[in-house]
């Protein structure tokens, strides 16, 4: 990926901030995900197929493709939406995923596109294959853009009348 290419719709000042943010993800880590592609309405997440994603059957585990399929698409609704990280929050609204099949390699890829982008509201599309092009997953993906949301602290009480969206 050229990152020059890639964040050029993105503020400078906003960019590390974003990068830092995405790589603190303990989540993130653990799954390996890398970014291969991000282009203004599509972008291209990698993850390896290892032990750290399966579940108790040794199969890759759903919430790992889940997780991401929210990441590719999370990530192409910033780059189409311009949202500010410092006054908005860009939240899932909805994900549907349709579990296709096994992967028969050791990569899957999301391939995240958008559909739609309104003033508030970004439809993505994301298909999720192996390095042989097998069709593991499908998901469609909703979201919204929101006032700044501080992020949640373990261990510490939260306002509980915080509004939800």
């Amino acid at each position: 990926m050229d990152h020059d290419d890639a964040d050029a719709n993105i503020a400078p000042e906003y960019l590390d901030y974003l990068r830092n943010a995405f790589l603190q993800v303990p989540l993130h880590k653990l799954l390996d995900l890398r970014f291969v592609e991000m282009e203004a309405d599509e972008v291209v997440v990698e993850m390896p197929v290892r032990p750290e994603a399966f579940n108790g059957s040794g199969n890759l585990h759903g919430g790992a493709l889940a997780t991401l399929i929210d990441v590719a698409a999370g990530s192409c609704a910033a780059r189409a939406s311009g949202f500010d990280p410092m006054t908005q929050s860009l939240v899932t609204a909805d994900l549907h995923v349709r579990y296709l099949g096994r992967p028969k390699t050791d990569l899957v890829r999301a391939v995240a596109r958008l559909m739609r982008a309104g003033r508030m509201l970004l439809v993505i599309e994301v298909r999720v294959v192996d390095l042989d092009d097998n069709l593991v997953a499908f998901a469609d993906f909703s979201s919204m853009i929101v006032g700044r949301r501080e992020p949640l602290r373990a261990g510490s009480a939260n306002d509980r009348r915080a509004p939800d969206l």
